[in-house]
């Protein structure tokens, strides 16, 4: 089984079973002031396998179903024997570095709780376009193939000002930190990368 495939049932039973457990969903949700106040740091993580509803989770794991795999086969083929470990650290780094921002702003704040493994899963959707800037991504609602580094820039720029305006209950700075760190990383393992990106992109 590949990571990314293991990632995805481990995901989904834990978040089936905290829909029908309160207390299972209340023990691993990511809560800033609980963790300062009672040192649950794995909340980092745990709030990651959780899901707020079906939808929210199918639409995670059907994206990192959609590039989790890309991801995984271009570190198998650039990183060899370091690919798994690479690509746990980009997934579990994604998670806890996407709601640094909220730890810091909502330390003190006892009811802003998050759950989704959106910041890990904009870690693997940016990584994969700084891999394959010449790939294509499609959308539900606007079926048309739309350059992948163009689609980065337009979602940076919007969970950027949606984070920025605060109106919903999504965790946009999470999806925007997420991609940061997708980005940032994967240039780290293979800096070739982003020159690869650059030349690409001009």
């Amino acid at each position: 089984m590949s990571v990314t495939l293991f990632i995805i049932l481990l995901t989904a039973i834990v978040s089936i079973t905290a829909f029908r457990s309160q207390e299972v969903f209340n023990r691993m949700k990511f809560n800033a002031y609980l963790i300062r106040t009672e040192k649950s740091w794995y909340r980092f993580f745990s709030y990651g396998l959780l899901h707020a509803d079906w939808m929210h989770l199918i639409i995670n794991m059907f994206v990192l179903f959609s590039f989790g795999r890309i991801v995984e086969q271009s570190f198998e083929f650039y990183f060899a024997s370091s690919a798994i470990p690479y690509y746990l650290l980009l997934y579990i780094g994604g998670l806890i570095f996407s709601v640094i921002a909220s730890y810091i702003k909502n330390r003190n704040n006892s009811y802003y709780n998050a759950v989704g493994a959106s910041g890990a899963v904009s870690a693997i959707l940016f990584s994969s376009i700084i891999i394959h800037p010449d790939s294509t991504i499609r959308l539900v609602l606007l079926p048309i193939p739309i350059p992948a580094f163009i689609f980065g820039i337009l979602y940076l720029v919007y969970s950027a000002y949606m984070a920025k305006r605060a109106s919903d209950n999504v965790g946009h700075d999470a999806h925007f930190w997420g991609a940061v760190y997708g980005i940032l990383l994967t240039i780290v393992f293979r800096p070739d990368f982003f020159i690869e990106f650059i030349e690409y992109v001009l």
